[in-house]
């Protein structure tokens, strides 16, 4: 395969992420289809790179290892099942070892937009959030969800580099 087809064909995944992250600012909702676009690109993508099959089937574990643990957490109602669903596929595509680099930077960027999100909603800024567009302003009224899309996304394109895809891109 040419390798600008393989470039195109990787750089899928910075694309769906970023899709699902603005999606979730706007409407705090994830599509079903982007999630679905990762998992099933995911395999073209790691045979075009010439990932061996047993770091496929890693990656392939990771993801349905990282799905079970969003589910728990779906149940548990601590993230939403979009976000659950998006984690797995992302994780699918960062793969092990990379995965706690992941992790750990979406949980960071969770917590700095949980911060953003508190001060949007703060006496002080709301005024000049509701002065934006209407998701802008909704992102600043109390007792909304703090979209996490966007924190994943902010993992995925941190970490991936250091994924089997980074290469690929010259990262």
């Amino acid at each position: 395969m040419p390798s600008f087809l393989v470039a195109i064909l990787v750089l899928t995944f910075p694309a769906l992420v970023v899709a699902a992250a603005l999606r979730d600012a706007m409407s705090y909702t994830i599509p079903n289809w982007i999630s679905a676009a990762l998992v099933v690109l995911f395999p073209l993508a790691a045979l075009a790179v010439g990932l061996p099959l047993p770091a496929i089937g890693l990656h392939v574990g990771v993801g349905v290892g990282v799905l079970a643990a969003g589910m728990a957490m779906f149940a548990l109602r601590w993230v939403g099942g979009g976000d659950a669903k998006l984690l797995a596929a992302a994780s699918l595509w960062i793969g092990w070892p990379a995965l706690t680099g992941f992790l750990l930077t979406a949980a960071l960027a969770g917590g700095g937009l949980a911060g953003v999100l508190i001060l949007m909603r703060s006496a002080l800024f709301r005024p000049l959030a509701l002065m934006g567009p209407p998701w802008v302003a909704r992102l600043a009224e109390p007792g909304e969800p703090v979209p996490y899309g966007v924190a994943i996304c902010i993992g995925a394109l941190v970490t991936l580099s250091a994924s089997p895809f980074g290469a690929v891109l010259g990262l």
